[in-house]
């Protein structure tokens, strides 16, 4: 039996493991997170994700997460680095945890095996950054001692419809060997296409580019609806107008911020590689301003609804739903929330919290207390929970205005209870 090790048992790394592990290879999990490993070893999802929760249960003794990487690296044909590659202070690449888990699986990994790097990360890394310390450790991937690829993932937490066995993925190599055997290895757990491009550079590029373009048209439409907003345009409507053209529109949605591991972060990743080689990304800078805008932008909602009925947002009593930076998942990760909290806090109010789905975030036991403290609510997270709330809840509790930060509420419902609304692009 095939055995493969994932180092980083998070929102890329869990639902891999669970895939090989239904593919029939002997699958270790590797992290420095013991609770994360105490779970996973009972068969209990660390990740507030249905598709996780229902894997592990049925995998339960399938997956042996540890701490140790003698006891997995050393016996595995596979070796997949899946661990996190923000961004810091300044938004320029974090690969601390990369380099670290680069040369841990580098003083370990046996002759032959495919080493895999499925991590977000710019242009040239593989090369620059994880081959150097294959070489410190007396590997030699251009002789293909140790198969050097790479596999950008495409995790989206919460979609149903499309989960790790059926998105299509790209691989590209150190050599167009390890390329070949990165490509056999993901067609034997995957139902979907398998694409080699010639190079690794390609590969990497490709996720930085597929991000960026949903950044880039976030911004656009966030933009439109601060216009659409001014003019009196609902744009919902128009967006819904847009969609009609079979060819060449493609809907994009505004909102009170971007957030998640993904978007927020890739852009950066290209931003900095290009001003390397003396390239100066103008487009893409805007497109990550106006979208890190969009917080402050939110709490000026609030600001001007409260100057219409003669009250300040000093030690006003704001209730925010919703810390995970989308709907139905528990991933906090650069959710624009916290920058809501932390302006609003900035500014005196009295901040509540509640995220149904982030157990430690929340200031309040439930929604109900989060009504009982709150004269103004901000939606910030489309949860399910927040969809479906019974608006009639927020007469009795006499909240009075309501900014909608994902335009997920009915609107007319609530300006017929006399509740202010204001929307993204929904005036």
């Amino acid at each position: 039996m095939k055995s493969v090790t994932i180092v980083g048992l998070g929102y890329v790394g869990l639902p891999l493991a669970c895939l090989c592990a239904e593919n029939g290879f002997k699958v270790y999990g590797l992290d420095i997170d013991k609770n994360k490993i105490e779970l996973i070893n009972k068969g209990i999802s660390p990740i507030d994700d249905g598709y996780l929760i229902n894997k592990l249960k049925n995998l339960k003794n399938k997956i042996n997460a540890t701490v140790n990487a003698d006891e997995c690296i050393p016996n595995s044909n596979v070796v997949i680095i899946c661990v996190p590659t923000p961004v810091d202070k300044n938004n320029a690449p974090d690969l601390t945890a990369l380099i670290k888990a680069a040369s841990i699986v580098s003083g370990r990994i046996k002759k032959g095996a495919l080493f895999i790097v499925e991590s977000t990360i710019y242009p040239g890394t593989v090369e620059e950054v994880v081959v150097p310390v294959l070489k410190k450790h007396g590997h030699e991937p251009e002789k293909n001692d140790v198969f050097v690829a790479h596999c950008p993932e495409r995790i989206d937490p919460g979609n149903k419809k499309w989960v790790i066995e059926n998105l299509p993925r790209v691989v590209g190599g150190i050599t167009k060997e390890a390329a070949i055997k990165a490509a056999e290895f993901y067609k034997s757990i995957i139902n979907a296409d398998v694409i080699m491009l010639s190079s690794i550079k390609a590969a990497e590029a490709t996720k930085i580019m597929e991000n960026t373009f949903r950044d880039v048209n976030i911004a656009f439409v966030n933009e439109m609806a601060k216009s659409f907003d001014k003019a009196g345009i609902d744009i919902l409507e128009v967006i819904r107008g847009a969609s009609t053209k079979p060819f060449a529109f493609m809907p994009h949605y505004p909102g009170a911020g971007v957030g998640g591991h993904c978007i927020s972060v890739d852009p950066y990743y290209l931003i900095e590689k290009a001003k390397q080689l003396g390239f100066h990304h103008k487009f893409l800078l805007l497109a990550r301003e106006i979208n890190n805008s969009m917080p402050s932008y939110t709490i000026e909602l609030l600001e001007n609804e409260l100057n219409k009925i003669n009250k300040k947002i000093e030690k006003a009593k704001v209730g925010i739903l919703g810390l995970a930076y989308k709907g139905n998942v528990d991933d906090i990760r650069e959710s624009p929330s916290f920058d809501i909290i932390n302006i609003l806090k900035a500014k005196g109010a009295d901040v509540f919290v509640f995220d149904p789905h982030v157990k430690n975030g929340s200031n309040v036991r439930d929604f109900d207390e989060l009504l009982q403290r709150s004269q103004y609510l901000i939606l910030a997270t489309d949860h399910n929970e927040f969809r479906n709330i019974d608006l009639n809840k927020l007469k009795k509790h006499k909240i009075s205005v309501v900014i909608d930060g994902r335009n997920c509420l009915d609107r007319e419902k609530i300006r017929q209870m006399g509740i202010i609304y204001h929307g993204i692009g929904r005036s």
